[in-house]
């Protein structure tokens, strides 16, 4: 008998502890993306360098519009921003593994993102455009033209995704971010990249490190937005604070800086 009643206390015991872990688990959960964005006092943004939108300055402190947007947004829900360069393939990982809280980079509402986070409204509108050497862009004046072109583009990007929508992605090279992709055109190691509008007006053309390069023709239009994890609460939050400075002009101040048009 003594046996059996230490049997069955050690079950409840084991139950109890159980319960209290199961229990603590759950609490640890359910605290919401914006409890716990504000008790590490931080939020954790991904980026990767792309002008005008996360860049580094002479001083190699980060700037440009979507930098600024943020550090003012976390600014107001009393954090500080931080940014993290990564694999922006890799973003959606990135968020679910909780290495980020939100990717903030010039990102492309694409029906992919969508499904696969939680996105705010647009902010910001944007083109995918086809960038070459100057004189080439004259010989290319629409999709049926560039049918033999050799491309680079961000892997995972929207630009990427246009090439491949267009069926123009038989001499696609992926690379790892815009960046690179205009170092590819530059060098010669392939006729043309896909990126965007936005990086393309900052980094192209006359007084520019790609002077030899210039913009062809449109393949997209699109809009940006910050993604958040899957039922993120932090994405209403900041919905908010976008219309609070739309409201007050200081979002339209940020785009006319950086010579980008609001959604």
């Amino acid at each position: 008998m003594k046996s059996l009643k230490k049997v069955l206390a050690v079950v409840l015991c084991v139950l109890f502890v159980s319960g209290m872990f199961a229990a603590c688990s759950k609490s640890n959960n359910s605290k919401s993306d914006l409890d716990y964005v504000k008790s590490k006092g931080k939020m954790v943004i991904g980026v990767t360098l792309y002008e005008p939108m996360n860049y580094k300055d002479e001083s190699g402190n980060w700037t440009g519009f979507d930098t600024e947007f943020a550090q003012a947004v976390c600014e107001k829900l009393g954090v500080e921003a931080e940014f993290i360069v990564i694999d922006w393939d890799n973003k959606i990982f990135e968020l679910d593994s909780k290495k980020i809280d939100c990717a903030w980079n010039g990102m492309t509402l694409t029906d992919e993102v969508k499904e696969s986070m939680d996105c705010t409204k647009p902010y910001v509108k944007n083109e995918q455009v086809v960038v070459m050497k100057a004189d080439a862009v004259k010989n290319y004046t629409d999709v049926a033209s560039l049918k033999d072109v050799t491309f680079a583009a961000e892997s995972g990007s929207a630009g990427e995704a246009a090439l491949k929508d267009l069926s123009l992605d038989a001499n696609l090279t992926s690379v790892a971010a815009q960046s690179d992709a205009l170092m590819e055109v530059k060098s010669g190691s392939v006729q043309a990249c896909v990126i965007d509008n936005t990086m393309a007006n900052a980094m192209t053309g006359e007084g520019t490190s790609y002077s030899e390069l210039a913009q062809g023709i449109s393949l997209t239009s699109e809009e940006y937005g910050v993604g958040f994890r899957k039922d993120s609460d932090l994405t209403a939050e900041v919905d908010k604070i976008i219309d609070e400075m739309k409201a007050d002009g200081s979002l339209q101040k940020l785009a006319d800086k950086y010579n980008l048009t609001l959604a």
